[in-house]
């Protein structure tokens, strides 16, 4: 059994699919494993991916939904892109921008250094970054245009903080342990 989004629970066999297009590759009494977006996921019962899709059709939201699952320790991941590059996001209140390290500026291709550069203070101290403008950043299926960033210099694991430069183009409702992301305007 499978539950997409906390939607109402499917039953699959192996090689089905759910009409979101998560597909049922194996499973046992202890795990399934799964194929979502073209990439195998093994997740024991009872897990969550905890990775953003998009509210299915005729949920009402028109393509402007996401709802988000939280992950095990309580934050909530999402897939989604930059400038049309696939991107890993977490979701941070706390912090101003969408914010990258450089490594993952230069995989996406960002000219970063043709940003304003700042010294801005973290958690973790203070870092060096550049303040730049994305052509767009897309959660699930809410894309926004001209989204101010951070590229920083200090490493951040892969993970692109999706922070309130998106955040407030959104409106963002928490319950029972799922954050829905609903596009504004």
């Amino acid at each position: 059994m499978v539950s997409i989004d906390g939607g109402k629970q499917q039953m699959l066999r192996v090689g089905q699919a759910t009409a979101e297009g998560v597909k049922l590759l194996s499973s046992d009494s202890q795990q399934a494993v799964l194929e979502i977006d073209g990439k195998r996921r093994t997740l024991s019962m009872g897990q969550s991916t905890g990775y953003a899709a998009s509210a299915p059709s005729g949920s009402g939201g028109g393509g402007n939904t996401v709802v988000l699952a939280a992950d095990g320790r309580g934050h909530f991941l999402a897939r989604g892109g930059i400038n049309g590059f696939p991107t890993r996001f977490l979701v941070d209140t706390g912090a101003s921008f969408v914010s990258m390290d450089v490594a993952e500026a230069r995989r996406i291709g960002i000219d970063y250094k043709r940003g304003e550069r700042m010294v801005m203070h973290t958690a973790n101290g203070q870092i060096v970054a550049y303040k730049v403008r994305l052509d767009s950043v897309k959660v699930g299926d809410i894309n926004l245009n001209f989204v101010d960033a951070t590229i920083s210099e200090a490493s951040m694991g892969g993970v692109t903080l999706l922070g309130m430069s998106f955040l407030n183009r959104v409106e963002m409702n928490r319950a029972d342990g799922k954050l829905t992301l609903t596009r504004k305007y």
